[in-house]
């Protein structure tokens, strides 16, 4: 077998002995057997929150369960294959086995990359805020190609996409933004973006000079069953008023918005595009996971310092720069990863800087556990 084919197999195997830990494939089998146990619970959907829920983390067991199987059949025929192609000098069925190797390998990979997302609410669904920053009409129509792109790599995940309240921008774009976005790792994968982003472009409003922008991304997990959260009623303040759509226009006559604030932590969340009954209950859940988010960070603090620790909108606290103009250019300063494929960003190809930020954590978090043991 030649050195590049022998690497590749290494790497392959290296990727499945990372995915089967992550899974934990000794109890995998009977983890499968309490799911579909509790599946067939006649009483399992009077709670649909929750059925669902555990239909969706029993499936996710499933699927890994398989693609680990899959690959290591993969894996092991085309071994066999070669093993066999050289045997009887057959050069057609050795490139063929090779070729199925390498792609076996981007799909390894891919799988080790998602094994990472087992941190303690990396399963849930995720809130997603996006505000404008620094740099006025230029920062809220910058704030509005955010949201697009977001959305589309949301879409392209197949994860379902609400939105919970917007704010226009004066003369264009949005002042601000904030989803629901619902989906296995749906946080685990969007935990990556919070931070502040930057835009440089020349000015599409007449101007005709190069301007720098920045949007805040910031992302909390929604709270479920398993998570306990407690909110002391006279902690918060409750104000309702009337929602408005894009330009100003009023999408009801009534006062059914919501905006509640969270008094000892200054945390405001509004939800505008149900009734005020329900929009009374989402910007509720909204506010505990924001308060879950900052359990999560206290705990991890460590770790995350340095990523959450990103300030206000403006220079000096970005995670991501795009810049359009005088080049194309798209770099994460956290890991250093770059594309000048910056369309195919905005069209929301982002599966690769979240990747290697998922990466660069779990290195950080296995360095800070190395060290606590010390």
């Amino acid at each position: 077998m030649r050195a590049e084919t022998q690497n590749t197999v290494q790497a392959i195997e290296k990727s499945l002995t990372l995915l089967r830990q992550r899974m934990d494939w000794e109890t995998a089998p009977h983890r499968l057997e309490e799911f579909n146990a509790m599946v067939e619970d006649p009483g399992l959907w009077d709670d649909p929150e929750k059925a669902q829920k555990l239909m969706r983390d029993r499936q996710n067991l499933v699927d890994t369960m398989e693609r680990y199987t899959a690959m290591a059949r993969e894996l092991s025929d085309n071994v066999e294959l070669i093993e066999l192609g050289e045997a009887e000098e057959d050069a057609e069925v050795i490139a063929e086995a090779e070729a199925a190797l390498k792609t076996l390998r981007m799909s390894a990979e891919k799988a080790e990359i998602e094994a990472l997302l087992d941190g303690e609410a990396d399963g849930n669904d995720s809130f997603l805020e996006i505000n404008a920053g620094a740099g006025g009409t230029e920062a809220c129509d910058w704030a509005q190609m955010l949201q697009r792109m977001y959305v589309r790599w949301a879409e392209k995940k197949g994860y379902k996409v609400e939105l919970q309240s917007e704010e226009a921008g004066a003369e264009a774009g949005i002042k601000s933004v904030s989803y629901k976005i619902s989906g296995q790792n749906a946080y685990g994968w969007l935990k990556t973006e919070s931070g502040v982003h930057r835009l440089v472009r020349i000015s599409p409003f007449g101007k005709g000079t190069r301007e720098t922008s920045f949007a805040s991304v910031w992302v909390y997990p929604v709270v479920d069953d398993n998570i306990e959260i407690e909110v002391n009623p006279s902690d918060i303040r409750l104000d309702t008023y009337r929602s408005s759509g894009a330009g100003g226009q009023h999408v009801n006559t009534t006062d059914s918005a919501v905006r509640i604030t969270h008094i000892p932590t200054g945390i405001v969340v509004t939800s505008s595009e149900k009734s005020q009954h329900q929009n009374r209950d989402i910007a509720m859940k909204a506010l505990k996971s924001r308060l879950y988010q900052i359990e999560l960070d206290r705990r991890n603090a460590a770790i995350t310092e340095a990523h959450e620790n990103k300030g206000s909108a403006g220079w000096g606290n970005q995670i991501r720069s795009y810049v359009l103009q005088p080049y194309q250019m798209v770099k994460d300063l956290r890991t250093s990863t770059e594309t000048s494929d910056t369309q195919g960003v905005l069209d929301g190809d982002l599966d690769a800087f979240m990747a290697a930020t998922l990466a660069l954590d779990v290195a950080g978090k296995s360095r800070a556990e190395a060290q606590g043991e010390d």
